[in-house]
């Protein structure tokens, strides 16, 4: 059976891989060099052209727990992550130009896998469609056209991400403007004008991240980052998302001279955003300046604020399970363009097609392990949120199902760590998803080592 894989990034490679290893006759389509972009230097598969990072490996960090999850689901590119690995304390850093290298001659040497050069127009079935950030106009246009006019964003303006357990509640008072909807659906965290004043000195002083040239985005006057708000005046934060106008602070019986405002990412209330916080601050800088806010001195951050380009489609709204179009099961998405950020999330999605994919044309359901998994959470999240406020996300425990009753975090992560192993194993094994023509599939790092050398 023929397949087509438009894209040969991170999550190409691994969807290819993937579908291969299954039997399937796979065309890799990748549009470099014929069409060259403003990030990539070479023509080579899986070229990473940001950090050379893939963050931790340890299991008590969200990130190594997704990478043991992608290990055991037969990732390609972790192991060749491994071969090109540099110094990096606990984390997986590579040798870009190695990693891609192996990852290109090992892809380029399956017997089933066969790499087109050339622009993809037209979206496949049966196909994935992984291409990025840096999706060329005419594949956009297609998407758009097959999805629909709102499917497709072009850059993103996201505000940082905090776990509830961090907060002080103590010092913040659940209200809506007004009382609107439930009446307590935000959390706020009210500012005296000194504190609004020190709070407003420091953002003007921290320091942004300015990123590479094809990285430029303009400013929408409805999404600017909160630094450039604050260099327009010193009061335009309390007449925008800082405003304190319609919440009253009821322990005062009075309106505060500022408020930030905190709204729920997910049902559970385990992780919240910072309403109108999307910035370019560098991470230790929006670690320091966003501590300052009452309530939030010892704040988790599960994701970092960012803008910058970044195609990607509003996945809650126009995706059907697996990351499919709506209108054909055939037809899956992955990689930065389905909503998630990071290299990892990255190759998660792109195994997951391709898995996904085999199943379907073979007439079985499609699989997505359960929600108390890493891998499963952020599935989840991409199905389940709210697509008016949709902002892609990385890795973290907040997407995972919560445990009962109250815990130190290192014990609750813990926890949680054993849970999503436990069921991440018990799902392989309850699926089926690792049998291919009859036998169980074991992959090891060792035994995608041995071959690498070869």
């Amino acid at each position: 059976m023929k397949v087509t894989v438009v894209g040969g990034g991170l999550a190409g490679s691994e969807a290819a891989w993937a579908l291969a290893e299954r039997g399937f006759e796979v065309t890799l389509m990748e549009m470099r060099p014929a069409i060259k972009t403003a990030a990539h230097q070479t023509d080579r598969l899986a070229e990473i052209v940001c950090s050379n990072s893939f963050k931790s490996l340890e299991l008590t960090n969200a990130h190594g727990l997704l990478k043991a999850e992608l290990r055991a689901l037969g990732s390609l590119l972790l192991p060749c992550a491994d071969v090109a690995r540099v110094p990096g304390g606990a984390a997986l850093a590579v040798d870009r130009e190695l990693f891609s290298q192996t990852v290109h001659q090992r892809i380029i040497s399956h017997p089933n896998i066969t790499l087109e050069r050339g622009e993809a127009i037209e979206l496949p079935s049966p196909g994935v469609v992984a291409t990025g950030p840096l999706t060329s106009e005419r594949l956009s246009a297609a998407i758009v056209t097959r999805l629909g006019a709102s499917a497709l964003a072009f850059y993103d303006a996201i505000a940082p991400v905090v776990s509830t357990e961090s907060l002080d509640h103590g010092r913040l008072y659940a209200l809506s403007r007004y009382g609107k909807g439930e009446g307590d659906d935000y959390l706020n965290a009210p500012l005296d004008a000194s504190q609004y004043d020190a709070f407003i000195d420091a953002l003007l002083e921290a320091d942004q991240y300015h990123g590479h040239d094809f990285d430029a985005v303009p400013y929408f006057e409805g999404c600017l980052p909160v630094e450039e708000m604050a260099r327009r005046g010193r009061e335009t934060l309390r007449f925008g998302p800082m405003k304190p106008v319609g919440l009253r602070d009821p322990r005062t019986g009075r309106e505060p001279h500022a408020v930030v405002q905190l709204r729920r990412e997910d049902k559970a209330g385990q992780m919240w955003n910072l309403v109108g916080f999307q910035t370019r601050l560098r991470i230790p800088e929006q670690q320091r300046v966003f501590r300052m806010i009452p309530g939030l001195e010892t704040a988790e951050f599960l994701r970092y604020g960012s803008i910058h380009r970044n195609s990607y489609l509003n996945s809650p709204a126009t995706l059907g399970p697996g990351l499919t179009a709506r209108d054909d099961d055939h037809l899956f998405f992955a990689g930065q363009m389905t909503g998630v950020e990071g290299y990892t999330e990255s190759l998660g999605t792109g195994i997951l097609a391709g898995i996904n994919l085999a199943r379907r044309v073979q007439g079985l359901p499609i699989l997505v392990p359960p929600p108390t998994t890493m891998l499963g959470g952020l599935y989840r999240y991409l199905a389940e949120a709210d697509p008016r406020h949709f902002q892609p996300m990385n890795a973290n425990f907040g997407l995972l199902d919560p445990l009962s009753g109250k815990m130190k975090r290192d014990r609750k992560k813990e926890l949680l760590v054993e849970r999503a192993q436990a069921d991440f194993r018990a799902w392989l094994d309850g699926t089926g998803v690792l049998v291919v023509n009859g036998l169980r599939q074991r992959f090891t790092t060792e035994d995608t080592e041995k071959s690498l050398s070869h």
